[in-house]
């Protein structure tokens, strides 16, 4: 076999190598973000191109890195979690209040917690989407609700019902990361389940809500 031959065939085996060496780092990385991200890769997929998606999901991890994200002391959490039961109590006569308090409510707790909260909406749901992917959706669609309420005020009482129960969603989650189990089990206990009374026919209807499962679709 000539020389030329030889050259020829290493260089093709380490073109091949290469390439595989790609696939596979391209493979490693789409399995990372799938599993970092949940539904938030395949809504991000869906809404551009895989590469400029996990593109953007990989910006979103570098942001996030910068950030000095940091645990509530119990004391803040014992004051958020009272200043949620009046958001609750608000919501019997006033709906529409409550959800606007709710999200006020949330943006303070996640300023207190490290994230920057000067950004439009959608900065604030592609920051939390890195660390709370299981219930960022909730988010987006509690704004989406907010939203309509003080754009129109079509925003029926159920949505507005619903909007606080997803808001809740991603405050159970903002007020227990990053404490021990035994440190955050009290206060998941008080804000975990609470009774929100229904102002059409002032019946109370549970709102429980574990972060990871989204209200029954209407």
């Amino acid at each position: 076999m000539s020389t030329g031959a030889i050259i020829g065939i290493v260089v093709a085996v380490v073109v091949v190598v290469a390439l595989v060496a790609v696939a596979l780092r391209a493979k490693a990385r789409s399995n990372h973000l799938r599993s970092r991200f949940g539904d938030e890769y395949d809504r991000t997929v869906h809404a551009s191109s895989k590469r400029d998606a996990e593109r953007e999901l990989l910006d979103r991890e570098r942001r996030h890195a910068e950030y000095d994200i940091r645990p509530l002391s119990p004391a803040e959490r014992e004051d958020y979690t009272a200043r949620w039961s009046l958001v609750q109590a608000k919501f019997v006569d006033q709906p529409g209040a409550a959800v606007e308090e709710a999200d006020r409510l949330v943006t303070a707790l996640m300023a207190d917690r490290g994230y920057p909260v000067d950004g439009d909406d959608d900065t604030r749901v592609a920051d939390l989407s890195v660390r709370h992917s299981s219930t960022v959706e909730h988010y987006r669609v509690a704004q989406s609700v907010r939203a309509k309420h003080t754009g129109d005020g079509d925003a029926s009482t159920e949505e507005l019902r619903e909007a606080i129960v997803r808001y809740r969603s991603l405050f159970d989650e903002l007020l227990a990361d990053g404490t021990d189990t035994a440190e955050s089990s009290e206060v998941d206990g008080q804000v975990g389940r609470a009774n929100i009374a229904h102002p059409r026919d002032g019946a109370t209807r549970d709102a429980a809500v574990r972060p990871a499962t989204p209200p029954s679709a209407r």
